[in-house]
């Protein structure tokens, strides 16, 4: 019979897991977070977690919040098992599970005055954020800042109460500003190309819209630490929960399944104090760079060459598309011709080893991670992790024939059903735009590439409308099978 998770049940949990040898009584806010999802509680809220448990830095509790419908829900899940989450590790040999209790508390969403009060707070001095790869108002053209957003308008004429993530940071620091209070440190922990630097042109370009002094004083003084983060994470649901009790012992309404391995690479850039992180793994660096674009370009730029094939031939887990021999390979060719050549060196990491570390992750049956999760929101990944390395092997004069089939790949997706007639259910939030332009592409593919916001400057290259014409035409005439099977004898 499985314990229900609560802070009143710990003593028993803890027979048969790990559980704090920390109290909430014992910890004290100095972190607000947005967006309390599955990544975060996997990620930044296990590393508190450890040095928590080693006896350091309790003022560092995170205290909870979110603009969404579904941080919502995830308070009143999280407050009725008192902010405690079961995270369930899965390596390929072994899997563990054990309770962290780094959250301390979780403002709701509605409460705007409550928000705005907590991030005046001096004890909170870090502000950090998972809100997804497409929550940073960028202009899809530019991939940069898009202050004409009407939401970002909107917040700039009412701080008072705002909206958005971004107009809660500037109306935070506008009080923090006023009353001589030191500005917290704003930390991303997406996964986001130089992510403290595209939060940094949020925050400011918001506040620039508000008030031009309160402008230049963040600009001047708060600080947005670039980071790389890395540790696969699936969705929660059903399955998990049932394994959580079954195989464990305890019934969590929302347990976290990730793999074993995990991976923080950090500036030291903070305004007004940090945890000891380094003395639970977290890489000190000061250019977070070259770590991105191994990570970005190697694991993400990977998840979409996997995702498409895999998801035409109707393949469900990213393990089975690892094991299909197929689709496999078509990672591996791309990986390794076009996508690795396009990646730095990086200090102190040997690429073909890092490499072989991710194609053993992307193997491990235990995760569950689904072909459906990785093929989510195009729109926003595949300008951030497919178009640049294509754009710089166009630039170097060098073949892109496996990542224009990728990006045909995408586009047969979007059409909406598989090679075997299958429907597929929406998976973008721009999905009626991109269905539209996939059916028009069957017989005109140049409409495809002439979504500017996606392939830039890449959708105009004539080789970039050969290679990917060719493709999707193949695509159409003889299948995804047949047509990957002719590119790996290319």
């Amino acid at each position: 019979m499985a314990i229900k998770l609560s802070a009143a049940n710990l003593p028993s949990i803890g027979k048969t897991l790990k559980v704090p040898n920390y109290a909430h009584a014992e910890l004290s806010q100095g972190i607000m977070h947005f967006g309390v999802g599955n990544f975060h509680r996997a990620h930044l809220a296990v590393y508190l977690d450890d040095l928590f448990n080693k006896g350091l830095n309790h003022d560092w509790g995170l205290v909870g919040a979110g603009v969404m419908p579904s941080d919502e829900k995830m308070r009143q899940i999280l407050v009725s098992q008192d902010y405690l989450t079961t995270v369930v590790e899965q390596d390929n040999d072994l899997s563990s599970a054990h309770i962290t209790a780094p959250l301390i508390d979780f403002i709701p969403p509605a409460d705007k005055a409550a928000m705005i009060a907590r991030l005046a707070n001096p004890e909170i001095r870090i502000v950090s954020l998972t809100i997804t790869e497409g929550g940073y108002f960028i202009d899809p053209a530019t991939q940069k800042f898009d202050p004409k957003n009407a939401h970002i308008i909107s917040d700039a004429k009412n701080l008072g109460a705002p909206s958005t993530v971004f107009g809660f940071i500037v109306a935070g620091l506008a009080v923090r500003r006023a009353g001589g209070t030191p500005p917290f440190t704003v930390m991303s922990c997406d996964n986001v190309p130089h992510n403290g630097v595209v939060t940094r042109n949020a925050v400011v370009g918001l506040a620039e819209l508000a008030d031009s002094e309160l402008a230049k004083w963040i600009s001047a003084n708060v600080a947005f630490p670039n980071a790389m983060v890395d540790r696969i994470t699936p969705a929660t649901g059903d399955r998990e929960r049932k394994i959580c009790a079954e195989t464990f012992g305890v019934e969590d309404q929302w347990p976290i399944f990730c793999e074993e391995f995990k991976q923080w690479v950090l500036e030291d850039n903070f305004t007004f104090g940090r945890p000891d992180f380094e003395k639970v793994g977290v890489q000190f660096v000061k250019d977070v760079t070259p770590f991105e674009y191994m990570k970005i370009r190697i694991l993400n730029g990977g998840h979409a060459v996997l995702a498409y094939a895999a998801g035409l031939l109707d393949i469900h887990f990213v393990h089975e598309a690892m094991q299909h021999p197929l689709v496999h390979a078509f990672f591996d060719k791309v990986e390794r011709d076009e996508i690795i050549p396009t990646v730095p060196p990086v200090p102190g990491t040997n690429i073909a080893d890092y490499y072989k570390l991710i194609e053993r992750r992307f193997a491990n049956p235990k995760i569950g991670d689904t072909i459906r999760r990785l093929a989510l929101d195009g729109s926003n990944r595949q300008p951030k992790f497919i178009v640049p390395p294509m754009a710089d092997r166009l630039r170097a004069g060098k073949s892109i024939k496996g990542l224009a089939l990728e990006s045909a790949l995408w586009c047969r997706y979007c059409f909406g059903t598989t090679d075997s007639g299958a429907v597929i259910e929406p998976n973008d939030p721009s999905w009626s735009r991109l269905q539209k332009a996939a059916h028009a592409a069957k017989t005109e593919p140049s409409i495809w590439l002439g979504m500017d916001d996606i392939y830039g400057e890449v959708g105009k290259h004539p080789e970039m409308a050969k290679e990917f014409t060719s493709a999707l035409n193949s695509l159409w005439t003889i299948g995804t099978t047949a047509t990957i099977t002719n590119y790996l004898k290319s």
